[in-house]
């Protein structure tokens, strides 16, 4: 399968202070991938470098096979981006947009892509943008990017400003925009619930854990949740078995990798007693926040 993004050991600093180090990864064509974490992990940044917005401090990215700083117009013209729900040239109506934006995609413009969303708004055409909801105004955002119809789709945070309804409006949207298979998609959210039933794989950038990608059937199938009850004493640190806890009055949570029974060989090796131990189902909200923690 064509590898649309190819990022290899990517480093950058801003000033004195390191966003992340030799970070690699790569983008079959066709997925959609969530790249999440929390702030200041290096979300945007990642995808400033991607737009060739900056240029890392040292390593590559390449899209399309293009280095990400040095991209060709024919290149910018595969990518569509929504970053964080800006829109510009709010001052025009609604139709005065579309007719503006279709000038630069002459080959491509999916004119009733934009519509079909906009007519959700129950909003007239000659509505000025800048008038508009935020939640209406990042409708129109979305309206125009899939009206470009781009290869590669970059959202960055998507559901900046829209409720519940125009979220679950858009993930449809999404899943038929990417269903002939020809289409990539890079998303970023804070709403994890939305993206489990959305994307392939994902990246999870964090401060204190290693970088992982990986299918989310994978990381669901894998990463495990273990309630242990009245342990005779506290755990100190994670480890090669242990990829975090949580520790409460009557029960320690403990999140891993590893099987039931290798938990369990572990506890005895420190010498860790405890009444019972189970394994509780996880959503992906939890599962993401077991990997990364809940606090800094």
């Amino acid at each position: 399968m064509q590898k649309i993004i190819e990022c290899k050991n990517l480093t950058h600093y801003y000033n004195d202070k390191k966003v992340f180090d030799n970070f690699s990864f790569d983008i079959e064509s066709g997925k959609i991938v969530g790249l999440l974490g929390k702030n200041g992990v290096g979300k945007s940044t990642t995808i400033n470098i991607l737009m060739g917005f900056i240029k890392p401090t040292s390593g590559e990215c390449l899209v399309f096979g293009e280095r990400s700083h040095e991209l060709s117009a024919d290149i910018k013209k595969k990518i569509g981006l929504l970053h964080e729900g800006h829109i510009e040239y709010d001052f025009m109506t609604i139709e005065e947009l579309e007719k503006f934006y279709s000038r630069f995609y002459p080959d491509t413009w999916k004119k009733h892509l934009y519509y079909k969303l906009v007519d959700k708004l129950n909003v007239p055409y000659t509505q000025v943008v800048k008038k508009l909801s935020c939640g209406q105004r990042s409708q129109i955002v979305l309206g125009l990017i899939f009206a470009q119809d781009p290869e590669l789709l970059i959202l960055d945070d998507y559901s900046l400003g829209l409720d519940a309804g125009y979220r679950k409006l858009f993930i449809e949207y999404l899943k038929e925009y990417v269903k002939k298979g020809d289409k990539t998609v890079l998303v970023t959210s804070h709403i994890m619930q939305d993206l489990e039933d959305v994307i392939d794989d994902f990246i999870i950038l964090d401060k204190k854990q290693p970088i992982l990608q990986m299918p989310l059937n994978k990381f669901m199938a894998d990463f495990s949740l273990y309630r242990v009850y009245s342990l005779s004493q506290s755990l100190v640190e994670i480890d090669e078995c242990i990829v975090n806890f949580e520790e409460f009055d009557d029960y320690t949570n403990i999140y891993s990798f590893k099987k039931q029974a290798e938990i369990e060989n572990h506890l005895a090796s420190i010498n860790c007693q405890y009444q019972k131990i189970d394994k509780i189902k996880m959503d992906f909200e939890t599962a993401f926040m077991g990997y990364t923690g809940k606090y800094e």
